[in-house]
């Protein structure tokens, strides 16, 4: 239950955000739910590690890594860059409106890297002409394979002229991710993968569902917070804030104010639990400041000051240390880092946390 001061105002600690957080964003699978239902709930999903993006839906839901491998091939969860200038996983049903939203500021970024090997808007918008005629009837090819077609060559230079020539064509809403080719990823037509809807949210009415949306998986969390996973600026961001604080709740600690949505729930009462999450998850790297989740003296073991973000042991909402995984033949072989001495018994009940990772892979785990 939430607990009040003299004026009405909730009252919050730390490791209670850190706990409602677990709740917020489906950590908890206190309900069954569908890779494109967790996917959808959470916006938007950090995706530019593949592997670890696909375990990052996986650790929210039942479902095998087949299962939402299926769910991306068929196009029910689209792969491509959006919010900010990175990959993303977003539900179809989200796509269309979130690109019109977030595209027009992430093009800043790509035009700019686009410039610096002499492709003009209009060099881009040939190229985008070209793409289409490349893919139109539901063909899906590579980044390498287009970028052959457009006689661009696959140098360590022209690589980042590639990369902005199909980020950009993401952003103008002309493709997507198409079917995997093997371990390859592809790209295809977004309309021939996605039906474009027959309305359009004005920008207001976006930014207020976008902010809605973030609170209600991500919450409790800051104007910065959000402002930070959103790409938009602060100013931008408090004023969506406004247009629908009356459908959100708040907390304030030490002079900051945490949103989150009306909707969560009172009755989700505090319980053990240990999580071993993917690199890039959304418990640390969709907020500003984490301090919620993880020790000031620990943060340089479990992400670098360049954006770099390793698979993270959670226990109770807690970041107690860093783990990989190496696929082998038979088997994955995972290794452990804890940040602190842990003993032999405490291991074995931490151990038990991985079995949701071994369910998901259909494959046995090894820890060394």
């Amino acid at each position: 239950m939430y607990l009040y001061n003299l004026y009405g105002l909730i009252i919050m600690t730390y490791q209670e955000i850190s706990h409602h957080r677990l709740v917020s964003q489906k950590l908890y699978k206190s309900t069954q739910c569908s890779p494109q239902e967790i996917v959808r709930h959470l916006g938007a999903m950090q995706a530019q590690d593949y592997a670890m993006a696909k375990w990052a839906i996986g650790s929210r839901c039942d479902s095998s890594e087949k299962t939402i491998e299926e769910a991306i091939n068929s196009a029910k969860i689209i792969r491509t860059h959006i919010l900010r200038p990175t990959w993303h996983f977003v539900a179809s049903d989200d796509i269309y409106w979130m690109l019109d939203l977030s595209a027009p500021q992430v093009k800043r970024f790509t035009t700019s890297a686009a410039k610096k090997y002499g492709y003009d808007d209009k060099k881009l918008d040939q190229a985008n002409a070209k793409i289409e005629k490349l893919l139109y009837g539901n063909i899906h090819l590579t980044r390498d394979e287009i970028m052959q077609e457009l006689n661009i060559k696959k140098t360590s230079s022209d690589d980042f002229l590639s990369a902005a020539i199909m980020m950009n064509a993401e952003l103008d809403g002309l493709v997507c991710n198409g079917k995997m080719k093997g371990k390859q990823i592809t790209y295809a037509l977004l309309e021939e993968r996605v039906v474009k809807p027959k309305t359009k949210l004005t920008k207001e009415e976006a930014l207020a569902k976008l902010t809605k949306r973030y609170f209600e998986s991500h919450g409790p969390a800051t104007l910065l917070d959000f402002s930070w996973w959103s790409g938009f600026s602060a100013t931008s961001c408090k004023l969506a804030i406004n247009a629908i604080e009356l459908q959100l709740n708040s907390v304030e600690i030490e002079n900051q104010k945490y949103w989150f949505g009306n909707n969560s729930s009172t009755a989700d009462n505090f319980r053990e639990s240990v999580h071993f999450l993917p690199a890039f998850d959304e418990i640390l790297i969709s907020y500003k400041t984490r301090e919620a989740s993880i020790l000031l003296e620990h943060q340089s073991k479990a992400f670098t000051n360049n954006g770099i973000f390793k698979p993270i042991i959670l226990e109770n909402g807690k970041v107690i240390g860093t783990w990989k995984r190496t696929i082998k033949k038979d088997y994955t072989k995972v290794e452990t880092n804890f940040f602190n001495e842990t003993e032999s018994h405490k291991k074995a009940i931490l151990f038990e946390g991985i079995k949701a990772f071994e369910n998901y892979l259909e494959t046995k785990i090894v820890i060394e």
